[in-house]
């Protein structure tokens, strides 16, 4: 199971809480550098250097950091990439609060510390298109995981990059739901799956869980699953 040219799974490994963790940041060509699909956790950096260098690509290359949402899995690295490279941030306008430091971020501990904030210089509302070498990626609103969580489409490649919107980390090689434990507003979170069985998808790029060979037919059918009490 390959990606279309230009698209690069980082599939990069952690130590997280005494367990072994492997996120998956997607690198994705342009004429004018890499969109960097999410960051990681805080430190994440050398590991997002080390996952480029095997691809053949330097840090130096991205240009761009889209952001799936706010957590800290996925952005806590953020201001650590931004003193390296000089990256345009781009996020849903529902999550760019959380990101720069006005809002304090929806599944962190109140009483503890935050991943340190970053600049967000575009905020998006969806439906926006990104020019890349394997085709346009459009802004695909998929909030409830996170306020304004957005996924990303590739309709030339039938490529759907899921961010959390979507996981497949149960060791199937299935696409799931979204974790329950980890999102706030699961109705919401239902419907944007529902959103996501609109498209025309033959493989699916989870943030947890990496690349699967599961589309439409499977979104739909987890679209079409009630939601448990």
């Amino acid at each position: 199971m390959t990606l279309p040219d230009g698209v690069h799974d980082l599939a990069v490994p952690y130590e997280h809480d005494g367990h072994a963790l492997e996120l998956h940041p997607v690198a994705v060509e342009t004429a004018s550098g890499f969109v960097l699909v999410d960051v990681g956790l805080p430190g994440a950096v050398p590991k997002v250097r080390e996952a480029l260098d095997a691809a053949g690509f330097a840090l130096a290359e991205v240009s761009t950091v889209v952001l799936t949402h706010h957590d800290g899995d996925h952005a806590g690295a953020l201001a650590a990439l931004e003193d390296e490279v000089d990256v345009f941030v781009v996020a849903h306008a529902d999550e760019a609060p959380y990101v720069d430091g006005r809002e304090f971020p929806v599944k962190a501990d109140p009483e503890g510390d935050r991943y340190p904030p970053a600049t967000v210089d575009l905020e998006l509302v969806g439906d926006e298109t990104l020019n890349t070498t394997a085709g346009p990626m459009r802004v695909v609103n998929t909030p409830g995981h996170s306020p304004g969580h957005v996924s990303l489409y590739l309709p030339d490649h039938r490529l759907l990059l899921a961010g959390d919107a979507l996981v497949a980390d149960h060791g199937d090689d299935r696409l799931h739901g979204p974790k329950p434990q980890y999102t706030p507003d699961m109705e919401r979170a239902h419907e944007s799956v529902g959103a996501l069985a609109d498209l025309d998808v033959d493989r699916t790029l989870c943030y947890h869980g990496g690349l699967v060979e599961d589309g439409t037919d499977r979104i739909a059918e987890l679209a079409a699953q009630p939601l448990e009490d």
